[in-house]
């Protein structure tokens, strides 16, 4: 609050507001309990083709390869399907972001302020004290505090340079 000016700090309420408003926390509970059911279901798939749940213990006596594909498929599944429904969740939250960034100038009518506080954001992430953020609560930030993630596709906000530059176009 004391780095930013004025039509800063209301960009960034304004940012904010734009979540509470457009539910945002209720929808990313939604996502995180449907990429838990995911995992839970993939996991049930496994152990039960593991444990002999599906194909019965007379398949196996009588060769069984229906079963053993169904085994390959549960393992697959599991390693797999948690890994894109995260991937999924973690684009919903970029894409929420912008809609955020645009509902918060809807209801200040000033891009700049919201794109001027953005550039401060960044750099003071460049070149002041590193903050060790967990990266379980990286969105619950205006900007990603994760600096060390290696592809775009892992980072929870979408990159500033572009937050700023889709701002500035409006």
């Amino acid at each position: 609050m004391q780095k930013l000016n004025r039509t800063e700090l209301q960009g960034v309420i304004a940012h904010e507001l734009t979540h509470v408003k457009d539910y945002d926390i209720r929808f990313v509970t939604l996502v995180a309990v449907m990429v838990g059911l995911v995992s839970i279901l993939s996991q049930l798939f496994l152990r039960s083709m593991w444990y002999g749940g599906l194909g019965g213990r007379n398949d196996r006596r009588e060769g069984g390869g229906g079963t053993a594909i169904l085994l390959v498929i549960g393992i697959v599944l599991a390693i797999v399907a948690p890994l894109i429904v995260k991937l999924v969740q973690l684009a919903i939250s970029r894409k929420r972001e912008f809609m955020a960034d645009a509902g918060g100038v809807e209801l200040t009518r000033y891009p700049e302020g919201l794109a001027s506080a953005l550039e401060k954001i960044r750099d003071e992430s460049k070149t002041g004290p590193k903050t060790e953020v967990n990266a379980a609560v990286a969105p619950l930030f205006i900007a990603d505090p994760v600096k060390d993630r290696f592809i775009s596709l892992f980072q929870t906000h979408p990159p500033i340079e572009d937050r700023i530059r889709v701002l500035r176009s409006m």
